[in-house]
């Protein structure tokens, strides 16, 4: 679905179609599936089809480009709250028609946000080589990513909860071109130790070699507990040693919540104050 958005982090969620499956810790609470349970709207679950939202759902990211154009202010777009983008049960024809809109609206900033990143290039090229009826900049759009033009518009994240999720997903998440590239650390699980240190080294030899284009970074992190019943708590020193790798390496960080408790006036009683750091990179111009 489309809309303005509690998530402190994005100005709009957009999913384009809905329904998953659970491939990760992250998935245990899925609010998503707990959201698709109540409303009937589809069932979760590998083999269940995923279904496509409605047409007037699918206008939604093109007002707010125009709005975009007209203010000047470039909107974030988290793209799929109540799905994953480059979900292996998907059609790829759904895709195609994603990658068109994220094209034809280049006033916004897209965040695609996935639990799947090693799917990523694989399903561009799917696209890039489907039959083209015309002219579709989807197509165009899949076709410069392959060939390691990133569409300037799309911030890619990968989620990692756990330091085995970072060590598996981090990497494969700095081989893909991208604008900007952000993790979602939510929910927290465990201690994480992230690649700065690495990713220095790697960009530091790339650069002595005059090789630019091997130049790789993470622009974001976001951080968060879980929220809700069976919610697994965060450790603020989780949190903590996440601020100070951010802050070390020049890593604009947002914490959003250690667990989801809220006062009346929906601020974050429970947060420390030293860890009340709500960063976003700057927006591409």
């Amino acid at each position: 679905m489309a809309e303005n958005t509690k998530i402190e982090w994005t100005d709009h969620t957009f999913s384009p179609w809905t329904g998953c499956t659970k491939v990760s810790p992250a998935c245990d609470h899925c609010y998503a599936e707990g959201w698709a349970k109540r409303s009937g709207h589809v069932k979760w679950g590998s083999g269940q089809p995923r279904r496509r939202t409605s047409d007037a759902n699918w206008r939604m990211p093109l007002k707010w480009n125009r709005e975009a154009e007209r203010t000047g202010v470039r909107p974030r777009v988290f793209c799929a709250s109540l799905a994953d983008v480059f979900d292996n049960e998907v059609d790829p024809a759904w895709r195609a028609d994603l990658f068109k809109l994220i094209a034809d609206t280049q006033n916004l900033n897209w965040l695609l946000l996935t639990k799947r990143v090693g799917n990523v290039m694989k399903m561009a090229n799917e696209v890039a080589n489907m039959p083209r009826l015309g002219s579709h900049n989807g197509h165009l759009l899949a076709h410069h990513w392959r060939n390691g033009i990133p569409p300037k518009n799309v911030w890619l994240g990968a989620t990692v909860v756990n330091q085995e999720e970072a060590d598996r997903d981090i990497p494969k998440l700095l081989t893909v071109p991208a604008a900007k590239r952000f993790l979602s650390i939510e929910p927290m699980l465990g201690p994480m130790l992230l690649p700065f240190e690495r990713l220095r080294e790697w960009n530091r030899i790339a650069l002595l070699n005059q090789q630019e284009h091997a130049v790789s970074r993470i622009d974001w992190v976001i951080v968060g507990g879980e929220s809700g019943p069976g919610a697994r708590p965060m450790s603020p020193d989780w949190a903590r040693s996440i601020r100070d790798q951010c802050e070390e390496a020049g890593v604009a960080l947002f914490v959003k919540q250690m667990g989801g408790s809220r006062d009346k006036r929906g601020e974050l009683f429970d947060l420390p104050d030293d860890l009340r750091i709500r960063e976003v990179p700057h927006a591409n111009s």
